[in-house]
């Protein structure tokens, strides 16, 4: 690790502390040759094993372009969509996953966005899952129907 003020490549390590719900390592570092103090922050990367055996970092914005397509015309605003992108993060770092191959990045989006805007599902679902008639969009709301909670009545 280089000094941000003298570029010094033999800094020391001070302190270390979990940061950022685990997902991240935060470093208090000194450089002995101009004694002065900073701070890194380690997180691991991502990566998005793509279809063709090539891998990228997850981009978060990338991950929710498909789903702001979806969303286009519902009451869904920018903060649910940055929202979404987070609980997609979190879920697929959740798995412990170094490399998470494509799909799973759309498999963790639908659970959330059926929360959000059924109907932006159905639209994101119909293109991710290749829906090829009518009876795939019956079977997709069959399943949103039964998970729905059931109304409680008071009688």
């Amino acid at each position: 690790m280089h000094c941000p003020f003298c570029r010094s490549s033999d800094t020391r390590v001070l302190d270390s502390r979990v940061a950022e719900d685990g997902s991240a390592i935060r470093r208090r570092r000194t450089c002995p040759t101009c004694e002065k103090r900073f701070t890194t922050v380690e997180q691991m990367q991502l990566m998005v094993l793509k279809r063709s055996g090539s891998t990228e970092p997850f981009n978060r914005d990338k991950a929710i372009a498909g789903v702001r397509k979806a969303c286009k015309g519902r009451p869904v605003s920018e903060h649910d969509l940055e929202r979404l992108g987070q609980v997609v993060e979190d879920a697929l770092r959740a798995e412990g996953w170094a490399e998470v191959p494509s799909h799973q990045v759309g498999t963790a989006i639908l659970e959330p966005l059926s929360s959000l805007d059924p109907v932006a599902y159905l639209r994101f679902a119909s293109i991710y899952k290749s829906f090829d008639s009518a009876e795939d969009f019956e079977a997709e709301i069959a399943q949103l129907r039964a998970a729905e909670p059931e109304p409680v009545t008071t009688g």
